[in-house]
């Protein structure tokens, strides 16, 4: 199915948006509204439903026709994320590309200041940057920028040595120049969509870092990026696939991965998953930087489950107060 409605006045820049919508029903509408909402408008929205069985289709439909510029809605069979993405690219025409999850949020001048950075930084392919973490409810509960000593250490420039240690842009964040994206698409045998992506676009220029949060990214209980054991040995098996790209020699990869390993390790056992954390800290314990580090996921596995998950719940209320005020 197919629906076009709507014009576009702007010619510059040429901004072609996908929205790859899957079951987010209840996050569709406010996904679709902060893009009618940029400040920039995109030259067209190509909205493609991968085999949905909520009501995502109908409420696609009904949202896209007060749409201010350019739309199309595509609903067909279940195809997997990176193929959705790629059809999307596939179809897509102008300087840039930008995609967001249906269940994320982009704030006004996202297209604006993202297009702005690619217009002044000719050499880089993709502009990204922090983004806000939001519930099921719309609130705000943190930002990548509070954890940039540990999973959000990004890099202005090379992003080598930030993609070496495993750490990515949120992919909410990130926008595209297009023309290097149609020379090294999404690789659709990959259950992490984008960090084996962002590996492969570093060949072909430096990656544009802006320190305006604008963008937000929903956490909830079916984000593949919450099953993190997935998301380590994805990155490694991304990395085992393209290890020409970092310029490095094994042993310097084998190094990496081990410090990867670790962060997830202790990433697991804070959240009370102690068996899988504890396999993959005794695979990976010689990398800590000092002993001291590794005082903190022994202190976890001593401490009981219902402990953790307390703190957890007590670090989540922190967090809501912390960011009470603002509003997306």
């Amino acid at each position: 199915m197919s629906v076009a409605n709507g014009a576009n006045d702007d010619k510059r820049p040429e901004i072609f948006v996908v929205v790859p919508s899957y079951n987010h029903a209840p996050f569709i509408e406010k996904c679709l509204n902060s893009i009618f909402s940029q400040t920039l408008r995109p030259n067209k929205l190509l909205v493609i439903d991968d085999g949905s069985s909520d009501d995502s289709p109908k409420l696609i439909e009904k949202v896209l026709r007060d749409s201010p510029f350019d739309t199309e809605l595509i609903v067909r069979e279940n195809r997997g994320l990176c193929r959705t993405l790629n059809e999307g690219l596939t179809t897509s025409s102008g300087e840039y590309f930008a995609y967001i999850g249906s269940d994320d949020l982009w704030l006004p001048n996202f297209l604006a200041e993202r297009a702005k950075l690619l217009d002044e930084r000719k050499d880089a392919v993709l502009a990204y940057g922090h983004s806000y973490l939001i519930d099921d409810d719309n609130r705000v509960f943190g930002c990548t920028a509070d954890y940039k000593d540990e999973w959000a250490k990004y890099a202005d420039g090379d992003p080598t040595s930030m993609l070496l240690n495993g750490v990515s842009p949120v992919s909410s964040s990130v926008f595209y120049r297009r023309e290097p994206l149609t020379r090294s698409p999404w690789n659709e045998n990959a259950k992490l969509e984008d960090y084996e992506l962002y590996v492969r676009l570093m060949a072909f220029g430096e990656f544009a870092f802006d320190r305006q949060v604008l963008s937000a990214w929903r956490h909830h209980s079916y984000n593949t990026s919450r099953n993190l054991m997935l998301m380590q040995t994805e990155v490694i098996a991304a990395q085992n696939r393209n290890a020409g790209n970092f310029g490095v020699e094994r042993r310097e990869l084998a190094q990496a991965q081990s410090r990867s390993k670790l962060r997830y390790a202790r990433e697991l056992l804070q959240n009370g998953r102690k068996r899988e954390g504890l396999k993959l800290f005794k695979e990976s314990w010689r990398a800590a930087d000092s002993t001291a580090s590794l005082g903190k996921p022994l202190a976890q596995l001593m401490l009981p489950e219902r402990f953790l998950q307390f703190y957890q719940r007590k670090k989540r209320e922190k967090q809501l107060r912390q960011y009470a005020d603002l509003k997306l």
